[in-house]
């Protein structure tokens, strides 16, 4: 079976941790364009994406692009019948090197973009990097968190405690509060 040769994570958080509103809607305090450059940039040089049902990047390049779609409404696998290039994906009746054989992928780049479960669950599988991108000007209090167990933890709290270290921080945009770190294993 193949897998992915890495793992990376892209998210973009609130000062208090959170990738969405109580709504689990991604607020305009998020749409940050230095951010959404990175990020698209990121997703190009992506093999496939995964995310949950709700999550997905947008844009002219979605229909584009393998992807597997985190879901509890399907047994194991199953193809997305709105497009060749998708699978939904239940974790609890496959594995990874099975949806990502399903995809007829052998290697490559797999970019995980969210929500919160998909990002905790890659926590567990083991991400080789993650980007973290924070808005330090956004709060969104009773909002979504980037992993299960924000808070009372913090993201970097837990992206160390899963064998993560941060690379220097790079600021993308200094009025808008806009920072990005690195994470690797």
């Amino acid at each position: 079976m193949a897998r992915p040769d890495r793992i990376e994570g892209l998210a973009i958080v609130s000062a208090d941790g959170m990738v969405a509103d109580a709504c689990g809607i991604q607020p305009d305090a998020l749409k940050l364009e230095a951010d959404q450059r990175f990020f698209h940039a990121t997703l190009d040089a992506a093999t496939a994406l995964v995310h949950g049902r709700n999550s997905g990047e947008g844009g002219p390049h979605m229909a584009r692009r393998r992807r597997l779609i985190l879901t509890r409404k399907v047994a194991g696998l199953a193809r997305d019948p709105q497009s060749d290039l998708a699978v939904h994906w239940n974790p609890g009746g496959a594995t990874l090197d099975q949806a990502w054989d399903a995809l007829g992928l052998s290697g490559g780049l797999l970019a995980v973009i969210g929500g919160t479960e998909p990002f905790g669950l890659f926590l567990d599988i083991g991400y080789h990097a993650f980007h973290l991108s924070r808005a330090s000007q956004a709060e969104l209090p009773g909002g979504r968190p980037v992993f299960p167990g924000i808070p009372p933890r913090t993201p970097e709290e837990l992206l160390e405690r899963h064998g993560l270290k941060p690379e220097p921080i790079r600021v993308l945009d200094p009025d808008a509060g806009l920072s990005l770190v690195t994470w690797r294993r």
